[in-house]
């Protein structure tokens, strides 16, 4: 719960978020490269006054969520041409800031080139999340909310995701728990959400939408596709090292990692520089290779643990917005507001 006392950090930080997706938005125009944007909105966060809650996440077309790239420039697998915005592209650009761990998360979805193909899908998208929102006063079961969602997608003609879900914020934690559905699970089997609207409770709001027909969205191969990392908080560094499973190389790193990004998500672009501070002019065949042992090593021992890139299971073309709402006697309060 968040009492209104200690309210001023999470509505600064979704004030950052917020002008940070109105800012950034006008970059995604054909013939940029996704990881342009990306940086840009990275350093709009920092110079707003706030730090990425996760890596500035790019979905493009299929592509639903979870991907941001890495210090190589890799496409994502089955992705065909360059990381370069086209015409028609259907864009995801998602945005998470926090403060000292108060945390904020939103997104939305434009067309490149605004030729009117997606428009729909896109008004269908915004609509959903709205009624969603519209539903969470203190009280209300999660079922009313993912079927708000699922009456907006399904009245346009599009299918709502039934496997991603909105998520409860905590400081320090970008999914402390409860999951919020996004499509009509009706009151008699919603055995996955239980429960219903807290009062003080933060919610990410998030209902995504496709043209195919499952629903569905699947993992993009390989386990690490989406580029981005968690310290678990599952072990401490001092007792992996107790327990040698640790060497002190590699608990420097594991120190760095954690001393800057907790338990929060964090790119592999960002990380990765922070080996050349014990291998100094090290190649990069080499680097490439220290890194991938620790990271591997890290995981291993459930220090870290690693996301896919997520993607339409029948190739549909996917949209989402996104709000974060604190809940009040009186009903929602968007914090991800200018």
């Amino acid at each position: 719960m968040v009492e209104e006392s200690d309210l001023k950090q999470w509505r600064d930080a979704g004030h950052v978020a917020r002008r940070t997706l109105e800012g950034i938005k006008g970059e995604i125009v054909a013939g940029k490269a996704w990881d342009e944007v990306i940086d840009s909105a990275e350093r709009f966060i920092r110079r707003h006054g706030g730090t990425p809650a996760f890596p500035v996440t790019i979905s493009v077309n299929d592509i639903a969520a979870h991907y941001t790239t890495d210090s190589r420039q890799n496409p994502p697998e089955g992705f065909e041409g360059e990381m370069v915005f086209q015409d028609g592209d259907l864009v995801k650009l998602d945005v998470g800031v926090h403060i000292t761990g108060a945390l904020a998360d939103n997104a939305l979805t434009i067309e490149v080139g605004n030729g009117g193909n997606h428009t729909d899908q896109i008004k269908a998208a915004r609509e959903a999340r709205d009624a969603s929102i519209e539903k969470m006063h203190p009280g209300t079961p999660w079922w009313e909310i993912g079927a708000a969602a699922d009456q907006v997608h399904t009245d346009a003609g599009f299918q709502p995701i039934r496997n991603l879900c909105g998520h409860e914020l905590k400081r320090w934690n970008l999914h402390a728990g409860t999951s919020i559905p996004s499509y009509d699970i009706g009151p008699t089997d919603a055995s996955g959400f239980k429960g219903s609207v807290e009062l003080g409770s933060v919610y990410a709001v998030e209902p995504f939408n496709t043209t195919g027909k499952s629903g569905m969205i699947e993992n993009i191969p390989p386990a690490h596709s989406s580029n981005i990392f968690r310290v678990t908080g599952d072990i401490t560094i001092r007792k992996a090292m107790l327990k040698g499973k640790l060497k002190p190389l590699g608990a420097t790193m594991a120190r760095y990692i954690e001393e800057r990004y907790h338990t929060l998500p964090f790119a592999e672009r960002w990380a990765y520089p922070l080996l050349e501070k014990p291998f100094p002019g090290e190649e990069e065949d080499v680097l490439r290779k220290k890194w991938n042992a620790l990271v591997k090593k890290l995981i291993s021992i459930r220090f870290l643990e690693t996301y896919a890139a997520l993607r339409c299971e029948d190739r549909g073309m996917i949209g989402q917005f996104e709000h974060t709402v604190w809940i009040t006697e009186g009903g929602p309060e968007v914090l991800t507001i200018e």
